[in-house]
This record gives structure tokens, sequence and C-alpha cells, in this order.
């Protein structure tokens, strides 16, 4: 068998997300028309539900000077944790006139809002388009009939495609929220769930994997048994391909986990939760994505990596628990090289 090497380019992202950055607003609940199962948004949003709409939006407001008084540049204002389409006009309304101010006076380039599907109208869209709105994130959660109703989310999978089609038919992007690991979603429903979001034409994505929060229905089905969350394990391996699925369709996954907020480690009472969830899914796809490319060029070890350095931070996972994975490929700190480039190249011995 010929010594020489083979050498693959597989793409990389150099910056994860990219975009402005996301100012976020949370209006826990508001406009909700149920409360779901597994949700507990005062506490996943670190705001105390009871806070009055005129104090939200003047908090938002305040945190817009400062960046402007820092000189941080534009962002995009984001008002997420409730169902905004379904919020009384006045609340609306005057959300809006915040993000008309903050685009006219340079503080923002962007807005976007989350909503539920079911909760999507021309008439509403066309309101947003009009403020200056920019992308509609949809609280899908997915799209799979028996999952949904399981989680008791009164809507169903045509729904749920119907309102993506609705809100890029009024000229807005569509960002897609998936919750892998809801009851009655599997793996294989998740990565389905993924396919379907992009077929859909998603312009990005959020995975949260569902946690057992204190005083939601699913912390009491949880107790009572009827419910087991993902293992660690399962959720990093199902997300990694997730990750995958999407960066191959140059679709961005913008969030992995629950953001950390005072409290909400104490209110989890089971799931797979990581204060650096999104780095161990990218390294498990890392190192997917140059096994299978190994696979692929017929080879049997790695000789030489070259490896971006954005992912320089997750390449060997958390602890480095994943270096006993790569050194079976041939990959040591002796065997990789750090580079500028945004791709992933390899040389690699053939197969004997």
């Amino acid at each position: 068998m010929s010594s020489a090497t083979i050498t693959f380019s597989l793409p990389w992202p150099d910056r994860p997300h990219g975009g402005l950055p996301i100012l976020p607003v949370f209006l826990p609940f508001s406009g909700c028309p149920v409360r779901c199962i597994f949700c507990a948004q005062h506490i996943q949003t670190g705001q105390r539900e009871s806070m009055p709409l005129s104090a939200i939006l003047d908090q938002a407001a305040q945190r817009l000077s400062l960046r402007r008084t820092r000189q941080a540049g534009p962002a995009e204002l984001a008002f997420f944790g409730g169902t905004f389409t379904a919020m009384p006009e006045e609340m609306q309304a005057a959300c809006l006139a915040l993000a008309r101010r903050a685009l006219h006076e340079g503080d923002i380039r962007a807005l976007r809002c989350s909503t539920r599907p079911d909760c999507v109208t021309p008439e509403a869209l066309a309101r947003l388009r009009t403020s200056g709105c920019s992308t509609v994130e949809l609280g899908v959660q997915s799209f799979d009939n028996a999952a949904l109703s399981a989680a008791r989310r009164g809507y169903d999978g045509a729904r749920a495609l119907a309102a993506c089609a609705q809100v890029r038919t009024a000229g807005l992007r569509c960002g897609v929220q998936l919750m892998p690991g809801m009851p009655g979603v599997t793996p294989e429903i998740f990565l389905r769930d993924v396919r379907r979001a992009l077929d859909a034409g998603a312009s990005c994505l959020r995975f949260y994997p569902c946690l057992v929060l204190r005083g939601t229905e699913l912390a009491r089905m949880y107790a009572a048994g009827s419910f087991i969350p993902w293992p660690m394990d399962v959720t990093v391996d199902a997300l990694a391909e997730g990750w995958l699925l999407a960066r191959a369709a140059h679709v961005p996954v913008i969030r992995l986990g629950l953001a950390p907020e005072a409290g909400l480690n104490a209110a989890i009472m089971a799931g797979p939760a990581h204060p650096a969830l999104g780095a161990e899914v990218q390294a498990r796809a890392l190192l997917r994505t140059v096994r299978r490319a190994l696979a692929e060029a017929g080879a049997s070890r790695i000789t030489l990596l070259h490896a971006p350095r954005p992912v320089q931070g997750c390449f060997w996972g958390n602890k480095r628990h994943l270096a006993r994975e790569w050194a079976a490929l041939g990959v040591t700190p002796a065997t990789l090289r750090w580079t500028d480039e945004a791709i992933i190249s390899g040389e690699c011995a053939p197969e004997a």
C-alpha cells in the first residue's frame, strides 16, 4: 500500500453565532394563553413575574443608553419570554415604540420577538414588519403531533409548519426553537424536527434541552415517575447531530441550552443541565465530523490536523474528556496545528 497521504478539507464556522449582539428584553408569560408543563419563565429569565411592563421597558432603555455611552455599537433588540403577538395591543405598542426609537437613534439595527405558532396572524406579522421587526422566533418545540399532545402544547405539527410559512410570506425571517427531550420527543424525533425546521426555511435555530424545573407540571410528572429526562450523553450526541445538520444547511444554531440566570441552578430538579453545554456539543460535533471524513477518505489515522482557532477552547471537551477519542484517530497535541482558516484540514494515512 502506498505511503502517500490523503488530504481532506471541511468547512467550519469561524464564528459560532455571528451577527449582531442580541439585547434581550424578557416579558415572562406575557400573552401566553396557557402555562406549558415545562415552563417557569420567571426562573428561566431571571426576572420577577410581577414586574410591570413600564419598568421592564425603562430598564431596556437604560441598557441601550449605557451601550451608547460605552460606544458598544448597535445591537439587535429582542422581546422574549412570552407570546408577543398574543399580548394586549397596548403592550405590543409600547414595546414597538421603544424599538422604533432605538432604531431611529441608531442604538439597534434590528428587532426580533418570540411567539407561539398558534398565535401568528397576517395582521400581527404586518404590524411587526412595519415597526422594524426582521425576525420572528417561533416556540415550536416539536413538529411531532404525539409529542405536542404529550406536552399539551395546544397545536399540532401542521399548525407549526403553517406558522413558519406565514412568517416567511410576511417578509420576515423565521427562527425556530426546539426542545429536545420534552415528553414524547426521542433523539430520532428531535433530528426529524431539525430537518423539518430547515425544510420550512428556518433562518436560525435554538435548541433548549428539556429540564425539570421546580413548580412546573413537569416537576410533578417527574416526581410521580411519569417523565424521565434525557441523560447528558444522549443529549450531547443528539444536539451534536442536529448542530451538524444545521451547519450543512448554513443555518446557525444561536443557542444551545438555557442561558445561566440567578436562581436557575437551584430550580433544576433533573435534566441535562451543563454550564458549557454549547462547547460540549460543538466538541462532539467536531470529533464526529473528522471521524466521518477519515472514514470517507478510506484512511486509518490522521497524521496531521489543522483546526481553526475559534474551536480551540472546546476541541478536547470539558476536562479533556475527548482526548482519548482523538488519540484513537491519531490526533494529539503533537499532531494538531491551529490556523486562522475557517476550515478543518488534515493529512491521513491510507487504510492498510
